[in-house]
């Protein structure tokens, strides 16, 4: 807004400017000329100026028709014209910047017929006009150019944003269906193979609430993902508590410990919160019943986040896409991880974000 008003006060004082240069070159030479005809007529070719950026077109037809006017009338005298013509420059950049190129070139051919022929039509004066208001000309249609090939790369880059962040919800549907579906798969094997109606309900309601929870986020990521709807926040450190408690209705007792107190940026918290899924889910799949410890520590310069259980281990490391997510993420901000059986056994992820 503050832009906007600073260019209306360029163009009133450029009116301004142009409004007592014409009316001085209208009174200088003639003594007996009347004030009060030369400074509405100067006033017709000037304040078009100021009142360009709203009405190009009309702004150009008023100064070129007044300036014609007072050419014509004598009032003006033909060597003064250079006063009148600056108006008409400030109308016709407008009409090219403003304009297409059918409009502005139009107006550049009217605007070189009046000014030549007012001149006196010469081929000197043709070629004046022509290479002034040409070069008036040039300069506005490339601003014109110009403005359009930023405005498409910015549209172009709001909707690549767009697409990268669908591209990483389409990812986190990944992490999402992964982790339920594996408490779901482990409880309903426990309820298939126990023998207490009091256990089997027990694991009946842990698959009824895990279920429920997963297709409430993938709704919520799929309504994203095929609208235009705003983008839900993003699970950071602050969800790690329901993670933990989900984990433990699997049969997996985790101890959750957060240290630190500083602010972690949305995609880092974004992170730790999937790599302790992603960890956690294996710890499900591949070591229940177990106890396992998720360890965040949080400092101004980096967040680590350790995973650690006391199953069985694994004698190699796959590849599955859930080790491979997570050096994804951690890739992303130059951090460092390392995935492996622990020193007194079990399984041990630990994940390093530096925070910049």
């Amino acid at each position: 807004m503050i832009a906007r008003l600073h260019l209306y006060l360029v163009d009133a004082t450029a009116a301004l400017v142009i409004w007592v240069l014409v009316a001085y070159a209208m009174l200088e030479p003639y003594d007996h000329a009347s004030p009060f005809v030369a400074v509405p007529l100067a006033g017709l070719v000037a304040v078009p100026v100021a009142v360009r950026r709203w009405w190009p077109v009309t702004a150009l037809a008023v100064t070129l028709v007044a300036t014609a006017l007072v050419v014509m009338t004598q009032v003006l005298p033909v060597i003064a014209l250079g006063a009148p013509v600056g108006a008409v420059c400030f109308a016709l950049y407008t009409v090219a910047v403003d304009r297409d190129r059918t409009w502005s070139l139009a107006a550049l051919v009217a605007t070189i017929f009046v000014t030549a022929g007012l001149s006196g039509g010469e081929v000197e004066s043709v070629l004046v006009a022509v290479a002034a208001l040409g070069s008036v000309w040039a300069i506005g249609y490339t601003t014109r150019l110009r403005r359009s090939m930023l405005e498409r790369e910015t549209a172009q880059a709001a909707e690549q944003a767009l697409a990268d962040e669908r591209l990483r919800i389409a990812r986190e549907l990944h992490d999402v269906v992964a982790h339920n579906l594996s408490l779901i798969a482990v409880q309903a094997g426990n309820a298939a193979h126990v023998r207490s109606p009091e256990h089997a309900y027990e694991a009946l309601q842990v698959i009824s609430e895990t279920s429920r929870a997963a297709l409430t986020e993938m709704r919520g990521l799929l309504g994203v993902l095929r609208s235009d709807a705003d983008l839900a926040p993003s699970p950071g450190l602050g969800g790690l508590v329901d993670l933990a408690d989900r984990a433990s209705l699997a049969g997996v007792r985790v101890t959750l410990d957060v240290r630190g107190e500083a602010v972690v940026p949305e995609g880092i918290g974004l992170s730790v919160y999937r790599i302790a899924q992603e960890a956690l889910t294996n710890v499900v799949k591949h070591a229940a019943p177990a106890a396992c410890t998720v360890l965040v520590e949080v400092t101004t310069e980096a967040v680590r986040v350790e995973v650690a259980d006391d199953g069985p281990g694994v004698k190699e490391l796959g590849v599955g896409h859930g080790l491979i997510g997570m050096r994804e993420r951690v890739a992303v901000y130059g951090g460092t991880f390392s995935a492996g059986p622990g020193d007194g056994g079990g399984f041990r992820v630990v994940a390093e974000l530096p925070v910049r």
